[in-house]
């Protein structure tokens, strides 16, 4: 069976840091990019990050270019998204995407994990 599960959310304080983890079964990561969007409430949906298939590619929204980054295990089938000096705009549901295709490009997704709350708050 095909999923995504995202995990690693929870509530942190300003300049603070969380690591999110998408953890993948039902296929493996060398042929599909995985993407990290995230929704606030009232807000329309927002491509956050991406790594290509082979790694080699990666994107950054501005929102959080030199803040986070993201990395893939896959030994662990499993994406990690590392947030650093969180601000409270930060604020969302975060959910880890499997494109259609290797590249990076923020859409055709065909599956979605069920989201992760990061809550950015003093």
């Amino acid at each position: 069976q095909l999923q995504l599960v995202e995990s690693g959310g929870g509530l942190v304080q300003p300049g603070g840091s969380l690591r999110l983890s998408c953890a993948v079964s039902g296929f493996t990561l060398d042929y599909r990019a995985i993407n990290w969007f995230r929704q606030a409430p009232g807000k329309e949906r927002e491509g956050v990050s991406c790594i290509s298939s082979s790694g080699s590619r990666i994107y950054f929204a501005d929102s959080v270019k030199g803040r986070f980054t993201i990395s893939r295990d896959n030994a662990k089938n499993t994406v990690y998204l590392q947030m650093n000096s969180l601000k409270p705009e930060d604020t969302g549901v975060y959910y880890c995407a499997r494109s259609r295709f290797g590249y990076c490009a923020l859409r055709d997704m065909d599956y979605w994990g069920q989201g992760t709350q990061v809550t950015v708050s003093l």
